[in-house]
This record gives C-alpha cells, sequence and structure tokens, in this order.
C-alpha cells in the first residue's frame, strides 16, 4: 500500500469541506426562495396584505409549519426554468397541537397563477391532508389560471375539484381568500365547508368587471361584483367577513380548535371552566311572553353557551335564521335559533339553505345540533313560491332527516305550521323536545285559525270583533296551551327557561353514545 503524501488533504476532511460549500450553498439558495422579491413584498404591504409565508407563520403554532416542495418550479424549455415554489407554498403545522395541512398561494410570483407544477403542488397536500384525516386550510390569492399554460392550468384546477369533493365531509376544508380568487378557481372555496373574505382586498367571482361590461354593458366595479361584503350579504358564498387578515386568521384558529380533525373523530372536550349546572334566570327577561314582541336570539344563545361565546355562520346573510358553533359543558354543539328581529323569525329561502348546508356540516362532524324554536312559519308571497320555497324549504327538511347526530329542540315561544315541522320536531327525528311555558305550537295562529274556522259565523255576527275575542280565547285554551304538545308525546318536558343550558346539556349527555342504525345506500337524492 502506497503511503499518502504528508501535505495531502485527508479524504475525509476534503468530503466535509464539499459538503460544507454544499450546505452553504443550500442555505443561500432557500433563503433567496424563501424571502423572495423585496419589492414584490412591499407592494403586498402597500395593499394591506400580508405575504404567502407571513400568513402561514400567523395562521399555525410558531415554529410548527414543515414546508414540502419549496424547490418544485416549472423546469426550463426553451426558456428559463421558473421561480422556485412556483407562486404556492404548501405543507403542514400545528394549530392548538393539532396537525393542520395548509397552502398559501403567493401573489408576489406570477401573480399567484395556477399552471401545471403549482396545481401539482396543491394536488400533493391535499392528498396528504385526506390520508392523514387532518384538516385543509386554503389561503387563496391568485391571478387565476396560467394563461400562458393553456389546458394544463385548467387540468390543474380540475384537480382540485375533485380533490375537494373527495374530502367533502371526511376531512373539515376551510378556504380563506385572501385576493382575488377569480374564474373556476372561485368553485373550490364554493365546495369547501367554510369561506373566509376581507373587506377590500378579498374579491371572487366568475366573470370579471370588464367580461361583464363587454357581455351585458352593466358597468360594476369589483367590489361591487364580488367583494366580501356581497358574498357575506347577498350571495352567501362568504360564511366569515373581517377588516383585516390577522383578524380573519386568528378565527380560523378558533374555528379549528370546534372541529373534530375528520370524521371518524369528535370534536375535542375543552375544559371552559363554566359550571355544567348553571342557570340562567335573565333568559326571562331576554325573551318576552309576548309572541309578537322582537328579541336578538343570538342573547338567549350567549346565555347558554360556555361563557357566552359563540361563533355565528354566515352571519351577514339570511338572518331569520341564526347559526352558531358553540360550547356547552365543554362539548362543541351545533345551535339553529329562529331570529325575530329580522322578519319575525320567518324560515325563506336563504334560510331554508343556510341551515340546510349548517346541519349538514353538523352532521358530517360528529356536532351534535340545538334547535331554539320561535317561528311563525314559512315567508309567503307570490316571489317566495315561485323562486322555489317549496324545493329549498325540502333542503333543511331532509337535511333534519337525515341527520344522525344527538339533535335536541327547545321551543321558546311559537311555533306554527309546517315551519315547526321542519325546524327539527319530534316528528322528523329530534331525540329530546323541550318546551318554554310559554309555548304555542299550532298550525297556525290563534287569531289566523279562528278567521278560517269561523269564516261564516264571523260574517254573520253582528258583533264579529266580540266574537272573534271569545273565539279566540277559545281555541288557545283548548289547542295552544303550553302542555297540549306534551300530553300527546310531542314534546317531552315542559322547561323553566332558567334551566335551560341545565336541561340541554343533560340531553346531550343522554344522547352522548347515540349510534345510527341506517339501511345502507348509495347516497340519498336531496332537493337540488
Amino acid at each position: 500500500m502506497s503511503e499518502q503524501p504528508a501535505d495531502a488533504t485527508p479524504v475525509s476532511a476534503q468530503y466535509a469541506a464539499t459538503t460544507r460549500d454544499h450546505v452553504r450553498r443550500l442555505l443561500e439558495i432557500r433563503r433567496r426562495a424563501i424571502q423572495g422579491d423585496e419589492l414584490a413584498t412591499e407592494r403586498q404591504h402597500a395593499k394591506g396584505k400580508l405575504t404567502a409565508r407571513q400568513r402561514l407563520e400567523h395562521l399555525l403554532d410558531s415554529g410548527s409549519f414543515t414546508e414540502l416542495d419549496l424547490f418544485r418550479r416549472r423546469a426550463g424549455g426553451p426558456g428559463p426554468a421558473g421561480p422556485f415554489t412556483d407562486g404556492v407554498v404548501t405543507g403542514a403545522g400545528t394549530v392548538h397541537g393539532r396537525r393542520v395541512f395548509a397552502y398559501a398561494q403567493d401573489f408576489r410570483i406570477l401573480g399567484g397563477s395556477l399552471g401545471e407544477v403549482h396545481a401539482a403542488k396543491i394536488h400533493k397536500v391535499m392528498d396528504l391532508a385526506l390520508a392523514a384525516g387532518a384538516p385543509l386550510v386554503a389561503l387563496n390569492d391568485s391571478g387565476g389560471a396560467r394563461i400562458q399554460e393553456g389546458v394544463t392550468a385548467l387540468a390543474g384546477y380540475g384537480g382540485i375539484f375533485r380533490r375537494n369533493v373527495r374530502a367533502s365531509g371526511v376531512i373539515p376544508q376551510i378556504s380563506v381568500v385572501l385576493g382575488p380568487c377569480a374564474g373556476g378557481a372561485a368553485y373550490s372555496p364554493a365546495l369547501t365547508d367554510f369561506t373566509f373574505m376581507v373587506r377590500d382586498t378579498s374579491y371572487m367571482f366568475i366573470t370579471g368587471p370588464d367580461v361583464i361590461k363587454t357581455v351585458t354593458g352593466e358597468s360594476v366595479t369589483l367590489e361591487e361584483l364580488g367583494g366580501a361584503q356581497v358574498h357575506a350579504t347577498t350571495s352567501g358564498v362568504a360564511t366569515f367577513v373581517y377588516d383585516d387578515e390577522a383578524a380573519c386568521l386568528d378565527d380560523v384558529r378558533y374555528l379549528i380548535s370546534l372541529l373534530p380533525s375528520n370524521s371518524h373523530d369528535r370534536p375535542a372536550f375543552c375544559e371552559t371552566g363554566d359550571p355544567r349546572d348553571r342557570r340562567c334566570p335573565r333568559l326571562a327577561d331576554i325573551v318576552p311572553a309576548n309572541p309578537k314582541v322582537p328579541y336578538d336570539a343570538r342573547e338567549v344563545i350567549a346565555e347558554i353557551a360556555d361563557h357566552g361565546e359563540f361563533m355565528e355562520v354566515h352571519g351577514h346573510w339570511a338572518g331569520s335564521l341564526v347559526c352558531a358553533l358553540a360550547r356547552l359543558g365543554g362539548h362543541t354543539v351545533g345551535i339553529l335559533a329562529s331570529q325575530p328581529v329580522v322578519r319575525a323569525g320567518v324560515l325563506d329561502i336563504d334560510a331554508s339553505q343556510k341551515g340546510a348546508r349548517f346541519v349538514q356540516m353538523c352532521d358530517a362532524f360528529s356536532i351534535p345540533l340545538v334547535t331554539l324554536v320561535d317561528v311563525p312559519g314559512f315567508l309567503p308571497g307570490v316571489e317566495q313560491e315561485h323562486h322555489g320555497i317549496i324545493r329549498h324549504g325540502a333542503k333543511l327538511l331532509y337535511a333534519y332527516c337525515d341527520a344522525t347526530v344527538p339533535r335536541v329542540q327547545v321551543i321558546l315561544r311559537k311555533a306554527y305550521g309546517g315551519a315547526y315541522i321542519v325546524m327539527d320536531s319530534r316528528s322528523i327525528g329530534a331525540d329530546l323536545s323541550f318546551a318554554w311555558p310559554t309555548n304555542e305550537i299550532a298550525v297556525m295562529g290563534a287569531e289566523a285559525a279562528v278567521g278560517v274556522i269561523y269564516r261564516k259565523e264571523l260574517a254573520a255576527a253582528d258583533r264579529p270583533d266580540e266574537l272573534r275575542s271569545e273565539l279566540i280565547a277559545e281555541y288557545t285554551e283548548e289547542l295552544m296551551h303550553p302542555y297540549y304538545a306534551s300530553e300527546r308525546g310531542l314534546v317531552d318536558d315542559v322547561i323553566d327557561p332558567a334551566d335551560t343550558r341545565v336541561m340541554i346539556i343533560r340531553a346531550l349527555d343522554l344522547l352522548s353514545e347515540k349510534r345510527p342504525e341506517l339501511m345502507p345506500r348509495k347516497h340519498g337524492n336531496p332537493p337540488a
């Protein structure tokens, strides 16, 4: 064996030096890829927007993010290779210690536009989220399909939509729109469980203002067409809307804390410190005994929820029905409540759609349902009938009848006609039903009922007003007293309003081991 020259560098030292060079080069490339273009960052901040990585830092627990495919980019061909990340940051981290997968489109890089590589990265993180049974959060900020890549960009969207549908009802999917989300891209948020938007910076639409101007001649601004407020109040596409990104992302974290990781888990128990046996005497002051006097149903929810905290879903749309997630005794529940301060709490087309979607979401993720009823009926009118109140009302009915989670109904005051049935009555499968002493359950109110039943007698009477008053009192006494429904087994108990929280928590305890027993089927056929 020949001896190594005295001045030669050992092989191990040479290898170590080469490795250090590669590591230094790697760290420099990584730094530049993560930092991005400083001018583009300044432009993003000038619009009141965070960068993709800053958003992920705010969303996820500190230091928990593991990035995937940092160096992924469009391969060079006739032209140069594309930028690292290809305009989307993907990976996983934790929220309150629980695993969450996420992707954030980076508007600084190619306008966050979606091309083949960009889509492939999103497909990968969606597949991982579904395989791991963990929530998926999509932070959208994109100019749309990358036109220069042609049909491959459109195919990328198709792959996202297909995965949205595969994951629907299996893992929570949350879309956060933090910039433009135009064209086909808008369908992904519509397919997910919740959509967050920020005023003045978030936009969603299928066709933009320029196309609309060309085709229809209508002039409309971005905000008027697809801004956060429009989708929160008019279209119902936005579930939540905020004034800034920080508040928005804080509530995404809070929402995740209320949800299970997947459909096979239950929402995590949280010890809130609010006594389970806390009585609520203020409820008698919040809800007037007179059924014609309005009140805010959100005050009722705040009174019974742990520490008065709840998260209203679609709070700016279809206001006659309140839908909210809250904790009762430390457990997540979904609450639906008639809202008397909006159209007296009637059910209309929008409220029926809102309620149906909420019931289906809760049922998919094993969240018990609590329904607070004070409903005078469905909204009458030619417009409602012609626009399909029968079809849309049936959606809420179908959702309740199909739900297998624990279901508790509380009738606060009135419950009339078909709306009483639809609002999770015992007849459509509510497990337990309670009523306050002021409840009125009937086909319709006493005044309207007397007008129908005794129409001929009233027309022939000498003093119709006196007769009407007598008949109303008689009808109320015989058919609308608080115990009529309970005598017939349609209400399990008439309770003191102050005991509402206690009774709901006890009822949910009784139903905690409820298991569905359904005949196997491929799927139902809900109303369109």
